[in-house]
């Protein structure tokens, strides 16, 4: 019995890493030299923001994303804090709004003006007090518009709600107090139903974020865990740490069971910490290491393996922290999949590293960008209090597809229709789309060759083959011309499948636009 070995067919085998060129770098920039184990830089299509080094107090710069090269060293700088900035956070649903935590136990919401910034800002929009030590991490909630979480030294994590006018806000909406040391990472899962810490006791607590009741507690000793990960709808968790031999290590857990993971890999000996980023769109993961200068990207399946190593990108300059662009400001005419911003004290720089798909055709590939999250709310801060979950909006990152912000901020994500469930769709009556009914032209021609086949003879009517004369076009005679018709018929399926993706795209976007004008006219 011959062995044939298994080959796991994807679009995503070939990504490759491509590092910016200097003049597309950030240079002279004056980077933080704390060692707390935090990204230290905040990325959205507008700015780049970076905690840097500053005397009394601390400091972080923003810088308009399109501003490379050097940077003047009096550039204006936001120093509110009184103790050093440990992390930073944009808005996901406000460009110019960016959160950040400092070791004087406050969190500070910040305003950055659309103009280039002219003074330093030392005055913050709102600040949060209530943690008595300092605080150390922060994240946005991913569907909820203004709901902050806040994590400190205190061993609490706090719930904000900025939904008021109040400038000083101090008393957050809920305490969770359910870890007996310092929270290291936290992470939501998509719709923002669930909370995911790791802490430094070594366990992994699935939280409900609303109640503070601890759901799953993950007590594995042979993992330490330092960074955890939700993976997106997958019902899975990633997490980094070390094993018990200080080898730098990956595991990977089931949502709904977290007594042993579900896969356990030791990567080398580093000493540096792991930080994963999972992108939801492509199912891949990708493990970036501090203080050295590779980072690792993987594929995940719903099935085992589950992790599949696909391509490690090497660089002799180590990072202290990284940056991470959200989907909505990548380039999609290079086929840009990701894009990271790596930090490098060493030489005072920002260098970009984009993810690339390789493609020979400069046209929008629709099978690698699907709708993605957009820069709507689904739901408002008190909707979320209430009890209300709900997905991302999603949009299309097709160029000329309409702003972000034109799509409803109350719409549910629905998944894109496949071409077989049309004509069961039910909002629309069970009709089929404009695009997918025959023309009364067609049917007219479809009508006279049908009238044409019955007026024919047998003999000829067996000649005809979907409307060619199989004499005209004869079958293959050698191995040769049968390839090239069967590489014919691939790329004319390929070439349909792409139609069929787009159309549904289409017919997406007009449901959506469709609902939004029927929702703004019941209003008025």
């Amino acid at each position: 019995m011959s062995w044939h070995p298994q080959y796991r067919s994807s679009k995503f085998r070939h990504v490759y890493g491509k590092a910016a060129s200097k003049e597309k770098c950030y240079d002279c920039v004056p980077i933080t030299r704390n060692v707390h184990d935090n990204h230290f830089c905040a990325v959205n299509p507008h700015f780049i923001a970076v905690v840097t080094e500053c005397a009394g107090g601390g400091a972080f710069l923003v810088i308009p994303i399109h501003q490379t090269g050097k940077l003047d060293p009096h550039y204006p700088k936001i120093c509110g804090h009184k103790g050093n900035v440990l992390d930073i956070k944009w808005n996901p649903f406000n460009d110019f709004v960016i959160a950040s935590c400092s070791e004087d136990a406050t969190v500070k919401i910040w305003d950055i003006p659309k103009h280039l910034l002219t003074r330093n800002i030392t005055s913050p929009k709102k600040e949060l007090l209530g943690h008595v030590r300092r605080v150390g991490l922060i994240e946005w909630h991913p569907t909820a518009n203004n709901i902050l979480f806040s994590s400190g030294y205190d061993y609490k994590i706090m719930v904000w709600n900025l939904d008021t006018k109040e400038a000083v806000i101090s008393n957050p909406v809920k305490i969770l107090d359910a870890h007996k040391d310092v929270v290291l990472s936290m992470s939501f899962n998509t719709d923002g139903s669930l909370l995911a810490t790791a802490c430094r006791d070594r366990k992994i607590r699935l939280i409900d974020p609303r109640s503070g009741t601890v759901l799953q507690e993950a007590s594995y000793k042979s993992h330490r865990v330092n960074k955890v990960l939700f993976l997106g709808n997958m019902k899975k968790l990633f997490s980094t740490g070390t094993s018990r031999w200080n080898n730098r290590q990956i595991a990977l857990w089931d949502q709904n069971d977290l007594s042993v993971p579900l896969l356990e890999e030791d990567l080398d000996g580093s000493s540096g910490l792991l930080f994963p980023f999972y992108d939801s769109d492509t199912h891949m993961l990708y493990v970036v290491g501090k203080g050295d200068g590779n980072i690792r990207y993987y594929e995940i399946s719903p099935e085992k393996p589950y992790l599949n190593y696909l391509m490690e990108y090497r660089s002799p300059l180590p990072q202290k922290g990284i940056g991470m662009m959200p989907k909505r400001g990548l380039e999609v005419s290079a086929c840009e999949i990701f894009r990271f911003y790596k930090l490098i004290p060493t030489k005072s720089l920002i260098e970009p590293i984009s993810m690339i798909v390789p493609r020979r055709s400069e046209s929008y590939q629709e099978d690698i960008y699907p709708l993605t999250t957009g820069a709507q709310p689904a739901l408002t801060a008190q909707e979320w209090l209430n009890g209300v979950n709900k997905g991302p909006v999603l949009v299309s990152l097709r160029p000329g597809s309409g702003p972000v912000n034109s799509l409803p901020q109350f719409l549910e994500p629905e998944p894109v229709m496949k071409t077989t469930d049309l004509n069961q769709h039910q909002g629309w009556g069970g009709r089929m789309p404009l695009d997918d009914r025959q023309k009364p032209s067609e049917i007219k021609d479809s009508r006279k060759q049908l009238k044409v086949e019955e007026k024919l003879p047998k003999n000829e009517q067996m000649r005809l083959s979907n409307g060619f004369d199989i004499f005209e076009c004869p079958p293959p005679k050698t191995e040769n011309e049968l390839l090239q018709m069967f590489y014919r018929q691939q790329e004319e399926i390929r070439r349909l499948r792409e139609l069929v993706n787009q159309r549904d795209v289409q017919i997406k976007q007009l449901e959506l636009e469709l609902r939004n004008l029927c929702t703004n006219t019941g209003r008025y």
